[in-house]
């Protein structure tokens, strides 16, 4: 099959854009979370914690949190292959190296550098922790978005579906609880960033307040990640589906299509109380549009009944190709 130049330039591009997600990803969590004290789940929460009770000389050395990624990742490959077959697109590859690499080059970077902006602020732990979770949610959105993966709870999400049929959040939610509720009970050894804004190790101790508020952040992140994923998925996607109802709908579907330039669709109706058969107008329009059509319409007719529903996503000529699926 012959490439075509913007086949590779296209190519080159969700590789630049995933390499920038993992980037940012690795970035939220070592520069952000794990200096305020938090923590997460997936691949990166576990190898953080095994990275935590491991001594120092071996944490500090070969076993650095990207390099555990990176392995607990090739476990979970294996695994994957040998129970569900090889599923997994080059891409997830990419993506499960490319975290690896990001979290041991962000390891150079000072923790300081973002601690110093924050310090100022009350609650200011807390602030960094939604700061990385959002980092860290527009990292793997960006990679989703490209047809990549962070690996991890997929995987987990493959093999549990080869037995039994349970949805990604389910499994996505007990991996994350479970790693969270563990790092209640485990004596670990973090770097955390103190008021004065200096990285320290500090000694955290099972069931010590430090390990519940640690656990509470790491619900938080978990929440403010999926947040983000959905907005940055949907942002550019989200459009109105409003559906006019009005006594002379042709005049308002052609007003739609000569003053407001969008397209309308007559669908029957009737109104029960008066039983009089009529049409409804539908008009699907970006979010952007909404107000202007809204104003149009109620120059029309001021008597004229309304109703807007968001949609996540219109495929379709005007609207997003349906290569983007």
């Amino acid at each position: 099959m012959k490439l075509s130049s913007r086949d590779i330039m296209v190519g080159i591009k969700e590789y630049l854009l995933m390499t920038f997600g993992m980037f940012c990803y690795a970035f939220g969590w070592q520069m952000c979370v794990l200096p305020a004290g938090g923590m997460g789940g997936g691949a990166a929460g576990l190898a953080t914690l095994i990275n935590a009770i491991l001594p120092v000389s071996l944490s500090a050395g070969f076993f650095t949190i990207g390099n555990l990624i990176f392995i607990i990742n090739c476990i979970l490959l294996i695994l994957g292959v040998m129970i569900v077959g090889w599923k997994f697109g080059i891409k997830t590859l990419y993506c499960i190296l490319m975290m690896s690499v990001m979290f041991n080059l962000v390891e150079f970077l000072d923790p300081a550098l973002v601690v110093n902006v924050f310090k100022g602020v009350d609650a200011w732990r807390l602030l960094m922790v939604v700061l990385g979770a959002a980092s860290c949610g527009v990292g793997i959105a960006v990679s989703f978005m490209q047809g990549g993966s962070t690996g991890g709870t997929d995987i987990v999400a493959m093999i549990i579906n080869k037995f039994r049929t349970v949805s990604y959040g389910k499994v996505l939610l007990m991996t994350d609880c479970g790693i969270l509720i563990s790092s209640v009970f485990l004596h670990t050894t973090v770097s955390m960033a103190t008021d004065a804004g200096l990285i320290e190790m500090t000694e955290i101790s099972p069931l010590a307040p430090e390990a519940f508020a640690r656990m509470v952040y790491g619900f938080i992140m978990i929440a403010v990640i999926g947040y983000t994923v959905d907005f940055v998925q949907s942002g550019n996607q989200q459009s109105n589906q409003i559906m006019i109802f009005c006594k002379d709908y042709e005049k308002m579907a052609d007003m739609i299509n000569t003053k407001a330039q969008r397209g309308a669709t007559l669908i029957d109706a009737m109104g029960w109380y008066s039983k009089t058969p009529s049409k409804a107008v539908m008009v699907v329009c970006r979010k952007r549009d909404t107000s202007m059509i809204l104003k149009f319409v109620r120059e029309e007719d001021s008597s004229a009944f309304i109703t807007v529903g968001s949609v996540m996503g219109v495929y379709g000529q005007g609207f997003d190709a349906l290569n983007k699926l």
